[in-house]
């Protein structure tokens, strides 16, 4: 994954000034629409603010994504609220692939060892 593949999305290029929970679901939607490969995380990929966000960074990288928009969780609470509550999964980071929910990083490393990880990224055409 080259430096110039990343992206970070902020939701203030996307709604800028306060937000309420409609448009941090928006925000949410649009983005995962938007992008082939997105992981909202702890943090950025050059910088993983927490084990987990940097494992599955890590795992994205072995599967060889070329595309691969990240949104830093940290800099905003309603957005780190608002995709557990989009996802209704609990735990940050989460992983979506053309707009589905695939899961967090233990759901990653189970399917990056059975290989459908790099099976639904290669569908999805994020791979290269």
């Amino acid at each position: 994954m080259s430096e110039s593949a990343q992206n970070e999305v902020t939701q203030n290029e996307a709604a800028p000034g306060e937000s309420d929970q409609a448009e941090v679901q928006a925000f949410i939607r649009d983005t995962v629409s938007a992008h082939a490969v997105v992981l909202f995380m702890k943090g950025t990929a050059q910088f993983p603010q927490c084990g987990f966000s940097a494992r599955a960074i890590q795992v994205l990288k072995e599967c060889g994504v070329g595309q691969l928009v990240t949104v830093n969780v940290l800099d905003d609470p309603e957005v780190r609220q608002g995709v557990k509550d989009y996802s209704n999964w609990p735990t940050i980071p989460q992983l979506y692939v053309k707009g589905e929910f695939v899961g967090g990083t233990d759901v990653m490393n189970e399917m990056h060892t059975k290989g459908e990880l790099l099976e639904l990224l290669k569908e999805a055409g994020a791979i290269g």
